[in-house]
């Protein structure tokens, strides 16, 4: 590892241009700027006084609810800060004091019955005429950026409807967007999030025009006949197969006119007996033209996914050294813990990619891919085989009780394929990497990444068979796979519907299932007497026939689907691997090499047992800026609002957040003074929820 004056020795000059042509100033992007590096030049903070940062404003939304959460990563144009709420209103505070100026809702004031999520909107402008896009459900709203009154002419009525011109009835379409999408000139480019379980829309990223609304072009993710990558699939499969979306966000390249957008896995996750073969371009890197949505190049990480290996953010685009000279670059994080660097241009890797011979499948009517590429270096920043090495120590009972369920799944490291008795995912479904990302430092060429360190289990069973025409059916075809067969669910992600009618109305449960609740997509396409009756196998347990309902004439049926999501844990709740469970890693790029590793987050029950720094999940990315330091929250258990020394991982300021902070800071400047927001809406892993956005800033003194 290097030394911190190894790092940034040579920076000098790089530091001045910067400073010298003032990018990075503002926060009017997601990430913060359209390359998704999350870095600011702003230094009115730094490494000398972040210790007296104190509270500048604080605004609570009043939104909170049961489990809601707040991933918003704000941004900050003209003076106003636009930022979501947990009830999906889209607020516009004055950035100096937090006051708020307009809110719009684009439920109506209807009372929300599930989670809904959103991590941030997009600004666009052409002189006097300036907007905000908010993805909400499945529609894309564009509003006034002074007042928040929507634009009329932009689709029918100020808003376009996602579920449009995906070849597809539009009424059988679950879709939504989480994510905000990308500026480019007058296009607004945009991802969407589908089911992960069948039937599923297609993931087709496509480019609107920003001021009437109509699509100007589409890329198609499950190619079309004549089109790349169509042998890659079982015939016809753009018709039925869904998913292969990009429900992360994605990176522009202004001055090339090139859209980043990385892609997740094809649905179902875990089984694919219907789309044999590798499924381009499922889990992929693509390179288009902005202006017109052509493909310049695309990389596959994952062929035939079978594990749910989505790539989990936007990637960075960054300039490196190396072989002596400076290279445009994408670098690209992944639930894995590995990370991908390719020429911005060309494609070409910047560091060795291996194809490793992987194990077969021995799951009835599946067939995975023979080999699966991994990167040489940087080296990977989450451990990658859980065994008992690493099983956890934290008492002799968690010990035995652990190595005893070790011995009864299969754990081999990565592409280990699913199987029936179980097989480790590790690092697990939310990485690593998640949505949070990566921050980028131009002066030393160091990326910052958070990672997740927990085992899942990932276990096959058989579909039950029987009709798919009565509640039970319906529920069991659409709802167990992440409920589970008897409805317990795995809380608090997947919560319980056993006992439901105590806690929901018919009304809000068929609400639910109709609309979506957080990762539940919609089932809008399932008519009213179908809703009704999973409504009433959920509410008294009676199987009601759904007259009218005929099978898919596609292969969505299949014979097996997985148990649920399933953390590996020990008996007390805790992870069954040994600690850090979290860490915050510095990857310098320009080497390949990891500049520091530190455990990040802590339990407090465990703490105040002695138990210190075993990091814990963490969601939310973090910032990083010419001030010398590095500031994230993201921590699920502590609360805790972290600054750093990016050059050694020093700790130097921390604060306790009314709710966890699972969301981006954002950091910018008003009147001279420098502001660091963050969201404090918690609601993860059964942490209490908040609807808060906390912005902190030196004495005026």
């Amino acid at each position: 590892m290097q030394t911190p004056a190894a790092i940034f020795i040579g920076a000098a000059l790089l530091s001045a241009a910067l400073q010298a042509a003032e990018p990075y100033r503002e926060w009017s992007v997601y990430g913060g700027g359209p390359d998704s590096i999350r870095y600011s030049t702003l230094d009115q903070i730094n490494r000398g006084n972040v210790a007296r940062l104190e509270i500048a404003w604080t605004y609570d939304t009043g939104d909170a609810f049961q489990d809601s959460e707040m991933e918003c990563n704000p941004i900050v144009v003209n003076g106003l800060l636009y930022a979501t709420t947990p009830k999906l209103r889209l607020i516009a505070l004055a950035a100096a004091t937090g006051r708020l100026r307009w809110a719009f809702d684009p439920r109506q004031n209807e009372r929300p019955f599930g989670k809904a999520r959103n991590r941030g909107v997009t600004y666009w402008a052409d002189g006097a005429d300036q907007r905000i896009f908010l993805p909400a459900s499945h529609w894309l709203y564009a509003l006034d950026a002074r007042t928040g009154a929507p634009i009329k002419s932009f689709g029918e009525n100020g808003r376009v409807d996602l579920r449009q011109g995906l070849a597809r009835p539009p009424e059988e379409m679950s879709i939504s967007a989480t994510s905000p999408g990308i500026v480019y000139k007058d296009l607004i480019v945009m991802g969407s999030i589908v089911s992960e379980t069948l039937p599923a829309s297609p993931g087709d990223i496509r480019a609107y025009d920003a001021r009437t609304g109509k699509i100007r072009w589409t890329f198609h993710t499950i190619p079309h006949p004549g089109e790349l990558g169509y042998d890659t699939w079982p015939k016809d499969a753009w018709k039925y197969i869904g998913g292969v979306n990009n429900w992360a966000g994605m990176s522009l390249d202004e001055k090339r006119g090139l859209v980043f957008v990385p892609t997740g896995s094809a649905s179902f996750d875990f089984y694919g007996s219907n789309r044999k073969g590798d499924d381009l371009f499922a889990n992929t890197l693509l390179a288009l033209k902005a202006e017109t949505g052509e493909r310049v190049w695309h990389f596959q990480a994952v062929h035939h996914d079978l594990w749910d290996r989505d790539f989990p953010a936007p990637p960075n685009l960054v300039t490196v050294q190396h072989d002596g000279h400076p290279v445009d670059a994408v670098a690209q994080v992944t639930k894995s813990g590995h990370i991908f660097l390719f020429d911005r241009e060309t494609g070409k890797p910047l560091f060795p990619i291996e194809q490793r011979p992987v194990p077969a499948t021995e799951v009835e009517g599946e067939a995975t891919a023979a080999s699966q590429p991994l990167p040489l270096k940087p080296p990977p920043f989450a451990r990658q085989i859980f065994n008992a090495d690493i099983a956890t120590n934290r008492t002799p009972e968690a010990h035995a009780a652990v190595l005893a369920r070790l011995r009864q799944v299969r754990s081999a490291g990565q592409f280990v394929p699913p199987s029936l008795e179980g097989t480790v995912i590790f690092p697990g479904f939310d990485g690593g990497a998640e949505w949070g990302g990566a921050a980028f430092d131009p002066a030393s060429g160091l990326l910052y990444v958070n990672a997740n360190e927990m085992p899942w289990i990932l276990r096959l069973v058989e579909s039950p068979q029987g009709r798919k025409t009565t509640g039970r059916g319906l529920y069991n075809a659409r709802c167990a796979g992440c409920h589970r067969q008897d409805r317990k669910g795995s809380p608090p992600e997947f919560p319980a519907l056993t006992g439901i009618a105590a806690r929901r109305t018919r009304e809000q449960i068929a609400a639910i299932v109709h609309d979506g609740s957080g990762r539940m997509p919609a089932f809008a396409q399932l008519p009213p007497d179908a809703v009704s009756a999973i409504v009433a196998y959920l509410a008294t347990g009676e199987d009601l026939a759904v007259a009218g309902m005929t099978p898919s004439p596609w292969p969505i049926e299949q014979k097996y689907r997985h148990d649920g999501y399933n953390k590996f844990l020990d008996p007390d709740g805790y992870p069954a691997v040994e600690p850090p469970w979290g860490t915050l890693n510095a990857i310098d790029l320009n080497k390949g090499e990891i500049a520091w590793k530190i455990s990040f987050g802590e339990y407090p029950e465990l703490a105040a047992k002695g138990l210190r720094h075993t990091g814990s999940e963490n969601y939310g990315g973090p910032v990083v800026t010419a001030g010398g330091l590095l500031f994230i929250a993201a921590t699920n258990h502590d609360r805790k609002f972290h600054a750093y020394d990016k050059a050694t991982g020093e700790l130097l300021w921390e604060t306790t957040l009314p709710a966890a902070g699972n969301a981006t800071p954002a950091t910018y400047e008003v009147n001279g003074r420098q502001f660091v927001v963050v969201a404090a809406g918690g609601g993860k892993s059964g942490a209490p929820s908040g609807g808060s956005y906390v912005a902190f800033a030196l004495p005026k003194s």
